[in-house]
Protein backbone atom coordinates (compact mmCIF):
# COMPACT_ATOMS: atom_id res chain seq x y z
CA UNK A 1 0.00 0.00 0.00
CA UNK A 2 1.13 3.25 -0.80
CA UNK A 3 2.73 5.53 1.86
CA UNK A 4 0.06 8.19 1.58
CA UNK A 5 -3.03 5.49 0.67
CA UNK A 6 -5.74 7.03 3.28
CA UNK A 7 -5.49 10.43 1.92
CA UNK A 8 -6.54 9.11 -1.56
CA UNK A 9 -9.13 7.25 -0.25
CA UNK A 10 -10.66 10.50 1.03
CA UNK A 11 -10.39 12.35 -2.56
CA UNK A 12 -11.70 9.04 -4.06
CA UNK A 13 -15.04 9.92 -1.56
CA UNK A 14 -15.59 12.93 -4.36
CA UNK A 15 -13.34 12.95 -7.36
CA UNK A 16 -14.98 15.92 -8.98
CA UNK A 17 -14.67 18.39 -6.12
CA UNK A 18 -12.25 20.90 -6.60
CA UNK A 19 -8.68 20.81 -5.26
CA UNK A 20 -6.90 23.47 -6.17
CA UNK A 21 -7.73 26.86 -7.77
CA UNK A 22 -4.25 27.89 -10.13
CA UNK A 23 -4.59 30.99 -12.55
CA UNK A 24 -8.42 30.67 -11.80
CA UNK A 25 -8.74 27.35 -13.01
CA UNK A 26 -10.16 24.63 -11.12
CA UNK A 27 -8.39 21.07 -10.81
CA UNK A 28 -10.24 18.47 -9.06
CA UNK A 29 -9.40 15.80 -6.95
CA UNK A 30 -9.52 13.25 -9.56
CA UNK A 31 -7.66 15.21 -11.68
CA UNK A 32 -4.42 15.00 -9.06
CA UNK A 33 -4.67 11.21 -8.35
CA UNK A 34 -4.20 11.29 -12.24
CA UNK A 35 -0.85 12.89 -12.00
CA UNK A 36 -0.06 11.31 -9.20
CA UNK A 37 0.20 8.07 -10.68
CA UNK A 38 1.88 10.25 -13.75
CA UNK A 39 4.66 10.97 -11.24
CA UNK A 40 5.10 7.40 -10.23
CA UNK A 41 5.91 6.49 -14.05
CA UNK A 42 7.86 9.54 -14.22
CA UNK A 43 10.23 8.48 -11.31
CA UNK A 44 10.62 4.72 -12.68
CA UNK A 45 11.40 6.07 -16.15
CA UNK A 46 13.98 8.45 -14.47
CA UNK A 47 15.07 5.78 -11.67
CA UNK A 48 14.21 7.66 -8.98
CA UNK A 49 14.38 4.92 -6.14
CA UNK A 50 12.94 4.87 -3.07
CA UNK A 51 14.90 6.98 -0.12
CA UNK A 52 15.93 9.53 -2.75
CA UNK A 53 17.15 12.68 -1.73
CA UNK A 54 14.85 14.97 -4.16
CA UNK A 55 14.63 18.91 -4.24
CA UNK A 56 11.66 19.99 -5.11
CA UNK A 57 11.66 23.64 -6.28
CA UNK A 58 8.80 25.44 -7.26
CA UNK A 59 5.63 27.89 -5.46
CA UNK A 60 2.28 26.11 -4.96
CA UNK A 61 0.71 24.52 -8.10
CA UNK A 62 -1.31 21.64 -9.29
CA UNK A 63 2.06 19.52 -10.60
CA UNK A 64 4.53 20.48 -7.82
CA UNK A 65 1.73 19.59 -5.42
CA UNK A 66 0.84 16.03 -7.36
CA UNK A 67 4.64 15.52 -7.41
CA UNK A 68 5.30 16.52 -3.70
CA UNK A 69 2.90 13.66 -3.19
CA UNK A 70 4.21 11.44 -5.29
CA UNK A 71 7.50 11.69 -3.69
CA UNK A 72 6.05 11.02 -0.29
CA UNK A 73 4.85 7.76 -1.74
CA UNK A 74 8.30 6.50 -3.12
CA UNK A 75 9.37 7.73 0.38
CA UNK A 76 12.18 10.10 -0.74
CA UNK A 77 13.63 12.67 1.30
CA UNK A 78 11.77 15.93 0.11
CA UNK A 79 13.67 19.12 0.41
CA UNK A 80 11.20 21.91 -1.37
CA UNK A 81 12.72 25.19 -2.34
CA UNK A 82 11.25 28.58 -3.42
CA UNK A 83 12.61 31.31 -5.33
CA UNK A 84 12.59 33.31 -1.51
CA UNK A 85 15.55 31.04 -1.20
CA UNK A 86 17.75 31.62 -4.94
CA UNK A 87 20.23 33.34 -2.71
CA UNK A 88 21.27 30.04 -1.16
CA UNK A 89 20.05 27.54 -3.09
CA UNK A 90 23.44 25.97 -3.92
CA UNK A 91 24.02 25.98 -0.03
CA UNK A 92 20.85 24.54 0.68
CA UNK A 93 21.85 21.57 -2.35
CA UNK A 94 24.80 20.85 -0.84
CA UNK A 95 23.91 20.76 3.00
CA UNK A 96 20.54 18.03 2.24
CA UNK A 97 22.83 16.27 0.07
CA UNK A 98 20.18 15.98 -2.74
CA UNK A 99 20.56 13.18 -5.10
CA UNK A 100 17.80 14.65 -7.48
CA UNK A 101 16.04 18.43 -8.65
CA UNK A 102 12.70 18.67 -9.69
CA UNK A 103 12.57 22.23 -10.98
CA UNK A 104 9.11 23.71 -11.76
CA UNK A 105 10.73 27.64 -11.17
CA UNK A 106 11.05 28.44 -15.04
CA UNK A 107 7.74 27.04 -16.19
CA UNK A 108 5.35 25.97 -13.72
CA UNK A 109 3.64 23.76 -15.73
CA UNK A 110 6.84 21.99 -17.17
CA UNK A 111 9.53 20.95 -15.34
CA UNK A 112 13.33 19.44 -15.60
CA UNK A 113 15.04 16.87 -13.41
CA UNK A 114 18.83 17.10 -12.88
CA UNK A 115 20.33 13.96 -11.32
CA UNK A 116 23.70 14.83 -8.83
CA UNK A 117 26.71 12.52 -8.01
CA UNK A 118 25.96 12.90 -4.78
CA UNK A 119 25.40 10.21 -2.07
CA UNK A 120 24.15 10.27 1.23
CA UNK A 121 26.05 10.39 4.24
CA UNK A 122 25.31 12.09 6.85
CA UNK A 123 24.12 9.60 9.99
CA UNK A 124 20.47 11.49 10.21
CA UNK A 125 19.52 11.02 6.52
CA UNK A 126 20.98 7.45 6.48
CA UNK A 127 18.57 6.74 9.50
CA UNK A 128 15.51 7.88 7.59
CA UNK A 129 16.60 5.87 5.02
CA UNK A 130 16.82 2.84 7.29
CA UNK A 131 13.43 3.40 8.28
CA UNK A 132 12.58 3.23 4.45
CA UNK A 133 10.19 6.13 5.29
CA UNK A 134 9.72 9.28 3.62
CA UNK A 135 11.66 12.52 5.11
CA UNK A 136 11.55 16.44 4.77
CA UNK A 137 13.87 18.75 4.98
CA UNK A 138 13.18 22.64 5.90
CA UNK A 139 15.47 25.52 6.05
CA UNK A 140 15.10 27.87 8.65
CA UNK A 141 14.38 31.53 7.59
CA UNK A 142 18.00 32.79 8.77
CA UNK A 143 16.26 35.89 10.21
CA UNK A 144 18.09 36.48 12.68
CA UNK A 145 21.64 34.12 11.87
CA UNK A 146 22.35 30.96 9.68
CA UNK A 147 20.08 28.87 7.79
CA UNK A 148 19.53 25.55 9.86
CA UNK A 149 18.07 22.42 7.86
CA UNK A 150 15.68 20.63 10.27
CA UNK A 151 15.47 16.97 8.69
CA UNK A 152 11.91 15.39 9.92
CA UNK A 153 10.75 11.43 9.38
CA UNK A 154 7.07 12.64 7.07
CA UNK A 155 5.65 9.69 8.98
CA UNK A 156 4.96 10.96 12.10
CA UNK A 157 4.58 14.83 10.92
CA UNK A 158 1.26 13.86 8.67
CA UNK A 159 -0.30 11.34 11.62
CA UNK A 160 -2.31 14.21 12.98
CA UNK A 161 -3.79 14.47 9.19
CA UNK A 162 -5.73 11.24 10.21
CA UNK A 163 -8.62 13.27 12.37
CA UNK A 164 -11.06 14.75 10.13
CA UNK A 165 -11.66 18.71 10.50
CA UNK A 166 -13.42 21.38 8.89
CA UNK A 167 -13.20 21.34 5.51
CA UNK A 168 -12.26 24.85 4.41
CA UNK A 169 -11.23 27.26 1.48
CA UNK A 170 -7.96 28.38 1.97
CA UNK A 171 -5.49 30.61 0.27
CA UNK A 172 -1.62 29.39 0.21
CA UNK A 173 0.17 32.40 1.38
CA UNK A 174 2.73 30.58 3.81
CA UNK A 175 5.35 29.05 1.27
CA UNK A 176 5.67 25.43 0.81
CA UNK A 177 9.35 25.21 2.22
CA UNK A 178 8.09 26.27 5.00
CA UNK A 179 6.74 24.31 7.94
CA UNK A 180 3.80 26.82 8.07
CA UNK A 181 2.76 26.20 3.88
CA UNK A 182 3.29 22.28 4.50
CA UNK A 183 0.63 22.12 7.75
CA UNK A 184 -1.92 24.50 5.16
CA UNK A 185 -1.27 22.04 2.53
CA UNK A 186 -1.98 18.58 4.41
CA UNK A 187 -4.96 20.32 6.14
CA UNK A 188 -6.51 21.41 3.02
CA UNK A 189 -6.23 18.34 1.52
CA UNK A 190 -7.00 16.03 4.10
CA UNK A 191 -10.16 17.42 4.38
CA UNK A 192 -11.28 17.97 1.00
CA UNK A 193 -11.23 21.62 0.96
CA UNK A 194 -9.78 23.65 -2.24
CA UNK A 195 -6.27 25.47 -2.05
CA UNK A 196 -6.57 29.01 -3.75
CA UNK A 197 -2.96 29.86 -5.31
CA UNK A 198 -1.34 32.83 -5.65
CA UNK A 199 1.28 33.88 -8.30
CA UNK A 200 2.48 37.18 -6.12
CA UNK A 201 1.61 38.31 -2.21
CA UNK A 202 0.85 41.58 -2.86
CA UNK A 203 -1.92 43.07 -0.29
CA UNK A 204 -4.57 43.71 -3.55
CA UNK A 205 -3.71 40.39 -4.90
CA UNK A 206 -4.54 38.60 -1.91
CA UNK A 207 -7.57 40.16 -1.11
CA UNK A 208 -9.11 39.72 -5.05
CA UNK A 209 -7.95 36.68 -4.58
CA UNK A 210 -10.31 36.12 -1.15
CA UNK A 211 -12.66 37.84 -2.85
CA UNK A 212 -12.52 36.19 -6.03
CA UNK A 213 -12.52 32.78 -4.72
CA UNK A 214 -14.66 33.22 -1.61
CA UNK A 215 -11.74 32.31 0.60
CA UNK A 216 -12.51 31.50 4.04
CA UNK A 217 -9.23 31.04 5.77
CA UNK A 218 -6.32 33.01 5.08
CA UNK A 219 -2.87 31.74 7.28
CA UNK A 220 -0.46 34.90 7.01
CA UNK A 221 2.15 36.74 9.10
CA UNK A 222 1.59 40.03 11.35
CA UNK A 223 4.13 41.75 8.74
CA UNK A 224 2.02 40.79 6.09
CA UNK A 225 -1.35 42.17 8.21
CA UNK A 226 0.56 45.34 8.74
CA UNK A 227 1.36 45.31 5.14
CA UNK A 228 -2.28 45.25 4.11
CA UNK A 229 -3.48 47.70 6.59
CA UNK A 230 -0.80 50.51 5.37
CA UNK A 231 -2.46 49.50 1.83
CA UNK A 232 -5.88 50.36 2.85
CA UNK A 233 -6.90 46.95 0.78
CA UNK A 234 -9.21 45.92 3.16
CA UNK A 235 -11.48 48.83 2.11
CA UNK A 236 -11.13 48.70 -1.64
CA UNK A 237 -12.45 44.03 -1.75
CA UNK A 238 -14.92 42.10 -0.19
CA UNK A 239 -13.27 39.98 2.61
CA UNK A 240 -17.09 38.86 4.17
CA UNK A 241 -15.98 35.53 3.17
CA UNK A 242 -13.18 35.20 5.28
CA UNK A 243 -14.10 32.65 8.36
CA UNK A 244 -10.50 32.61 9.87
CA UNK A 245 -7.30 34.59 9.91
CA UNK A 246 -4.31 32.61 11.07
CA UNK A 247 -1.27 34.39 12.06
CA UNK A 248 2.17 33.25 13.54
CA UNK A 249 6.05 33.03 12.92
CA UNK A 250 6.72 36.52 14.51
CA UNK A 251 5.39 38.34 17.69
CA UNK A 252 1.96 39.98 17.03
CA UNK A 253 1.80 43.64 17.55
CA UNK A 254 -0.95 44.79 19.58
CA UNK A 255 -2.12 47.74 17.85
CA UNK A 256 -1.73 45.79 14.51
CA UNK A 257 -3.92 42.83 16.10
CA UNK A 258 -6.69 45.82 17.35
CA UNK A 259 -7.10 47.39 13.43
CA UNK A 260 -6.86 43.96 11.75
CA UNK A 261 -9.87 43.14 14.14
CA UNK A 262 -11.72 46.16 13.33
CA UNK A 263 -10.90 46.09 9.26
CA UNK A 264 -12.15 42.11 8.88
CA UNK A 265 -14.52 42.00 11.97
CA UNK A 266 -16.89 38.66 10.27
CA UNK A 267 -13.42 36.47 10.52
CA UNK A 268 -11.84 34.67 13.88
CA UNK A 269 -8.45 35.83 14.38
CA UNK A 270 -6.39 32.65 15.68
CA UNK A 271 -2.68 33.00 16.24
CA UNK A 272 -0.68 29.70 15.34
CA UNK A 273 2.36 28.28 16.67
CA UNK A 274 4.80 26.02 15.42
CA UNK A 275 8.85 25.74 14.84
CA UNK A 276 9.96 24.42 11.50
CA UNK A 277 11.58 21.64 14.49
CA UNK A 278 8.52 20.20 16.46
CA UNK A 279 5.55 21.10 13.63
CA UNK A 280 2.50 23.35 13.89
CA UNK A 281 0.93 23.15 17.78
CA UNK A 282 -2.65 23.28 18.02
CA UNK A 283 -3.97 26.44 19.50
CA UNK A 284 -6.77 28.88 20.60
CA UNK A 285 -6.84 32.23 21.12
CA UNK A 286 -8.17 33.54 24.44
CA UNK A 287 -10.43 35.94 21.78
CA UNK A 288 -9.86 37.23 18.61
CA UNK A 289 -8.16 40.67 19.98
CA UNK A 290 -6.02 38.59 22.52
CA UNK A 291 -2.67 37.59 22.24
CA UNK A 292 -3.31 34.80 24.86
CA UNK A 293 -3.22 31.51 23.53
CA UNK A 294 -3.06 27.88 24.58
CA UNK A 295 -1.26 25.97 22.84
CA UNK A 296 -0.79 21.98 22.62
CA UNK A 297 -2.77 19.26 21.34
CA UNK A 298 -2.26 15.33 20.82
CA UNK A 299 1.42 14.87 20.32
CA UNK A 300 2.34 17.80 22.35
CA UNK A 301 3.73 18.55 25.77
CA UNK A 302 4.77 22.13 26.84
CA UNK A 303 5.89 23.45 29.96
CA UNK A 304 7.63 26.96 31.09
CA UNK A 305 10.87 27.36 32.47
CA UNK A 306 12.26 30.36 33.70
CA UNK A 307 9.81 32.26 31.51
CA UNK A 308 10.73 30.79 28.62
CA UNK A 309 8.72 27.81 26.37
CA UNK A 310 9.71 24.51 25.86
CA UNK A 311 8.29 21.48 24.22
CA UNK A 312 8.36 18.03 23.66
CA UNK A 313 6.45 16.63 20.17
CA UNK A 314 5.70 12.94 18.56
CA UNK A 315 6.30 15.21 15.35
CA UNK A 316 9.72 16.94 16.14
CA UNK A 317 12.26 16.55 13.80
CA UNK A 318 15.63 14.13 13.90
CA UNK A 319 17.59 16.97 14.07
CA UNK A 320 19.83 19.28 12.62
CA UNK A 321 21.67 18.62 9.11
CA UNK A 322 24.50 21.35 9.60
CA UNK A 323 24.13 21.88 13.44
CA UNK A 324 24.09 19.95 17.19
CA UNK A 325 21.01 19.13 18.39
CA UNK A 326 18.81 21.26 19.99
CA UNK A 327 16.87 18.68 22.48
CA UNK A 328 18.17 17.49 26.24
CA UNK A 329 18.17 13.81 26.74
CA UNK A 330 14.29 13.91 27.47
CA UNK A 331 13.19 15.19 24.18
CA UNK A 332 12.63 18.41 25.07
CA UNK A 333 13.33 21.59 23.26
CA UNK A 334 14.15 25.19 24.34
CA UNK A 335 11.97 27.09 21.82
CA UNK A 336 13.98 30.45 23.31
CA UNK A 337 10.26 32.35 23.24
CA UNK A 338 10.05 34.24 25.72
CA UNK A 339 6.54 33.82 27.53
CA UNK A 340 4.01 35.07 30.28
CA UNK A 341 1.95 32.33 31.75
CA UNK A 342 -1.85 32.98 33.30
CA UNK A 343 -3.40 29.79 33.81
CA UNK A 344 -3.63 28.22 30.94
CA UNK A 345 -2.96 30.56 28.21
CA UNK A 346 0.60 32.22 27.24
CA UNK A 347 1.79 35.25 25.92
CA UNK A 348 4.67 34.95 23.71
CA UNK A 349 6.98 38.13 23.93
CA UNK A 350 9.63 37.20 21.80
CA UNK A 351 13.14 35.52 21.30
CA UNK A 352 15.31 35.57 24.24
CA UNK A 353 17.95 35.85 21.75
CA UNK A 354 16.63 39.12 20.59
CA UNK A 355 16.12 40.60 23.85
CA UNK A 356 17.82 43.92 24.15
CA UNK A 357 19.98 44.21 27.95
CA UNK A 358 20.30 48.16 28.88
CA UNK A 359 22.09 48.04 31.93
CA UNK A 360 20.52 44.89 33.14
CA UNK A 361 17.03 46.05 32.08
CA UNK A 362 15.35 43.87 29.80
CA UNK A 363 13.21 45.12 26.40
CA UNK A 364 12.17 42.96 23.58
CA UNK A 365 11.75 44.66 19.99
CA UNK A 366 7.95 44.00 19.11
CA UNK A 367 6.95 45.91 22.53
CA UNK A 368 9.19 48.78 21.32
CA UNK A 369 7.88 48.61 17.98
CA UNK A 370 4.08 48.17 18.05
CA UNK A 371 4.61 51.47 20.02
CA UNK A 372 7.00 53.43 17.21
CA UNK A 373 4.74 52.06 14.20
CA UNK A 374 1.82 54.11 15.42
CA UNK A 375 3.44 56.86 14.83
CA UNK A 376 2.74 59.50 12.29
CA UNK A 377 4.46 58.87 9.01
CA UNK A 378 6.00 55.72 9.82
CA UNK A 379 5.56 52.24 7.17
CA UNK A 380 7.70 50.21 8.88
CA UNK A 381 10.57 49.49 11.77
CA UNK A 382 12.28 47.00 12.91
CA UNK A 383 14.22 47.24 16.70
CA UNK A 384 17.75 45.54 17.28
CA UNK A 385 20.56 46.43 19.66
CA UNK A 386 23.72 48.17 19.76
CA UNK A 387 27.03 47.53 21.44
CA UNK A 388 26.91 50.40 24.24
CA UNK A 389 30.40 50.97 26.41
CA UNK A 390 28.63 52.05 29.47
CA UNK A 391 24.79 50.22 29.72
CA UNK A 392 25.96 47.42 27.77
CA UNK A 393 23.47 47.65 24.75
CA UNK A 394 21.37 50.25 23.68
CA UNK A 395 17.85 50.38 21.35
CA UNK A 396 17.79 51.11 17.31
CA UNK A 397 15.19 52.00 15.65
CA UNK A 398 15.28 51.55 11.75
CA UNK A 399 12.49 53.08 10.18
CA UNK A 400 11.17 52.99 6.85
CA UNK A 401 9.00 56.21 6.49
CA UNK A 402 5.87 57.31 4.25
CA UNK A 403 7.27 60.39 3.19
CA UNK A 404 10.69 62.45 3.52
CA UNK A 405 11.81 63.86 6.80
CA UNK A 406 14.89 64.66 8.24
CA UNK A 407 16.85 62.27 11.12
CA UNK A 408 16.74 65.19 13.56
CA UNK A 409 13.05 65.83 13.23
CA UNK A 410 12.18 62.21 13.50
CA UNK A 411 14.05 61.49 16.38
CA UNK A 412 12.57 64.35 18.64
CA UNK A 413 9.15 63.51 17.50
CA UNK A 414 10.35 60.31 18.40
CA UNK A 415 10.90 61.25 21.88
CA UNK A 416 7.93 62.88 22.37
CA UNK A 417 5.50 60.47 21.06
CA UNK A 418 7.30 57.50 23.34
CA UNK A 419 7.84 59.69 26.23
CA UNK A 420 4.41 58.32 27.73
CA UNK A 421 4.30 55.03 26.74
CA UNK A 422 7.30 53.74 27.16
CA UNK A 423 9.77 53.70 29.74
CA UNK A 424 12.83 55.52 29.42
CA UNK A 425 15.26 52.59 29.01
CA UNK A 426 12.95 51.52 26.16
CA UNK A 427 13.35 54.72 23.74
CA UNK A 428 15.45 54.25 21.31
CA UNK A 429 18.93 55.66 21.50
CA UNK A 430 19.74 55.87 17.76
CA UNK A 431 17.63 55.39 14.64
CA UNK A 432 18.22 55.39 11.48
CA UNK A 433 15.97 55.57 8.19
CA UNK A 434 16.07 52.83 5.15
CA UNK A 435 14.48 52.23 1.73
CA UNK A 436 15.22 48.86 2.19
CA UNK A 437 12.10 46.25 2.91
CA UNK A 438 12.67 44.88 6.46
CA UNK A 439 10.70 41.67 5.64
CA UNK A 440 12.19 38.28 4.04
CA UNK A 441 10.39 36.71 1.18
CA UNK A 442 8.40 34.71 4.26
CA UNK A 443 7.15 38.29 5.31
CA UNK A 444 8.29 37.89 8.59
CA UNK A 445 10.33 40.78 10.28
CA UNK A 446 14.03 40.89 9.49
CA UNK A 447 16.17 42.76 12.55
CA UNK A 448 19.76 41.98 11.58
CA UNK A 449 21.61 44.49 10.24
CA UNK A 450 20.31 45.07 6.49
Amino acid sequence: MRQLQWLYDRFLEDTTRSAMVWHDRLFSYGWLLERVECWHQRFAAENLGSNAVVALEGDYSPEVVAALLALIDTKAVVVPLTASVSAHREEFLEIAEVQFVISFLEDPEGHLVRRTDVKPVKELTRTVIARDHPGLVLFSSGSTGRSKAALHDFVPLLEKFGVRRQSLVSLTFLLLDHIGGINTLFYVLSNCGRLVTVQTRTPDDICAAIEKHRVELLPTSPTFLNLLLLAEATSRYDLTSLKRVTYGTEVMPPATLQRIHEAIPTAELLQTYGLSEVGILRSKSRSSDSLWLKVGGEGFETKVQDGTLWIRAKSAMLGYLNAPSPFDADGWMNTGDAVEVDGDYLRILGRKSEMINVGGLKVYPAEVEDVLAQMPNVKDVAVTAESHPLTGQIVVARFNLRAEESPTDLKRRMREFCRQRLATYKIPAKIEVTDREQYSGRFKKMRRKL
